[in-house]
């Protein structure tokens, strides 16, 4: 052969029987076939094998089946992100005509898809109070055909009763779809309360580097794999196996990052109690967060976030230059990173706005917990 043909036609060189801790990293687009009786083209792959990369590669079908197992799931689906998650099962599960419920502390980019995109395609997303608990049942009409839950919510993290919503919402055969992200998956088993899909940004603390985006899609039942399959296929979603193979070495670690996580969070959270700037601390593990027994009884443990609400005197000119102070703590968006953040909501949507411009999200990172404290310190000074 000439040589031209030689450098794309080369058969692999390397030999069997190296064995390695690690999934490889799998990229392509094309897969091959020992015979045009073989070619198929369906996303069934898990049952039919692989038919084009678009679908998941090995390194993005083993980052799926490991999410699969950790959830209790029938089936897991990776995407790009968790914005795509939340897509893919909107638009699964909704049809022209539909009606979806949302809580009003759900995720802000949530919200934005369902005042634009969904709007657009005549799908109405109502927006209900995360507390509502069985109350829900007055709110579903014949035409709903998607309950999302949020728990604890983004930002003034509620914690919902899923059971309750659930028993409610299958009564009318309607599913349940969780956002789950803050659990990663482990903290909360929403497969035992009946939740048909539970998605996750990967981004958060599967990957835990903040340095990849992923999300997943995990379907708890026959039924729901086979709505979002189709779309999945449909929308292209395909997703980076760069990125499922950092979330793969990711997932090694969440453990002992959780723990620590936890432990140092609710240090500073603790120590933000006794601040005299602070009205209110929204941490689930605390009884000032509400829906706090909900936690209790559902959780089996607490993550990296949480909110603290400063008192009414403080203007959020005064709440901005707190955080502005602020020096191991970073201000950005996303959380689950080794890094702590802090952020402000000066114009949060909330009902009546009773906490406008007074809030401030954290997120506790891997740091020395009495350095966090040092830091916060400082910036209550820049305050008096």
């Amino acid at each position: 052969m000439h040589w031209r043909t030689k450098l794309i036609q080369a058969e692999p060189k390397s030999t069997d029987g190296f064995r390695s801790l690690t999934t490889p990293t799998y990229r392509g687009s094309t897969v091959v076939f020992d015979s045009h009786t073989q070619l198929t083209d369906d996303w069934h792959e898990a049952q039919l094998g692989y038919t084009y990369g678009l679908y998941g590669t090995p390194t993005t079908r083993e980052l799926a089946a490991r999410i699969a197992d950790l959830e209790g799931a029938f089936h897991t689906f990776i995407v790009s992100g968790g914005q795509a998650a939340i897509a893919l099962i909107y638009l699964a599960f909704c049809n022209a005509g539909s009606h979806v419920l949302l809580p009003w502390n759900a995720y802000g980019p949530s919200k934005d898809l369902s005042e634009g995109l969904l709007s657009r395609l005549n799908i109405q997303v109502e927006r209900y109070d995360p507390l509502i608990g069985s109350g829900i049942s007055a709110l579903i009409r014949p035409e709903t055909s998607l309950i999302w839950c949020e728990s604890p919510g983004s930002i003034t993290m509620e914690i919902q009763d899923l059971p309750a919503i659930v028993a409610a919402a299958h009564a009318r055969n309607v599913p349940v779809a969780l956002d789950n992200t803050y659990s990663a998956g482990v903290l909360l088993d929403a497969f035992s309360f009946g939740v048909d899909v539970s998605m996750q940004a990967l981004t958060k603390y599967v990957g835990g580097h903040s340095d990849l985006f992923l999300g997943s899609v995990s379907a708890g039942n026959e039924a729901a794999f086979e709505r979002l399959g189709p779309i999945h296929r449909q929308l292209g979603m395909a997703s980076s196996p760069d990125d499922a193979s950092l979330a793969l070495r990711g997932l090694q670690t969440m453990g002992v990052r959780l723990e620590a996580l936890e432990r140092s969070t609710l240090a500073v959270a603790e120590w933000l109690t006794h601040r005299l700037e602070v009205a209110t601390v929204l941490h689930p593990a605390f009884p000032s967060c509400p829906g706090h027994d909900l936690w209790k009884r559902d959780f089996t443990g607490s993550a990296s976030i949480f909110s603290i609400v400063f008192q009414p005197a403080y203007t959020p000119a005064q709440v901005n230059a707190f955080v502005d102070a602020l020096s191991l703590f970073k201000i950005g968006y996303s959380w689950g990173g080794v890094t702590s953040l802090a952020l402000p909501y000066p114009s949060l949507d909330r009902p009546g706005n009773p906490v406008q411009g007074r809030i401030v999200r954290f997120n506790i990172g891997l740091e020395h917990v009495e350095d966090l404290i040092e830091d916060l310190t400082g910036a209550f000074a820049t305050l008096q």
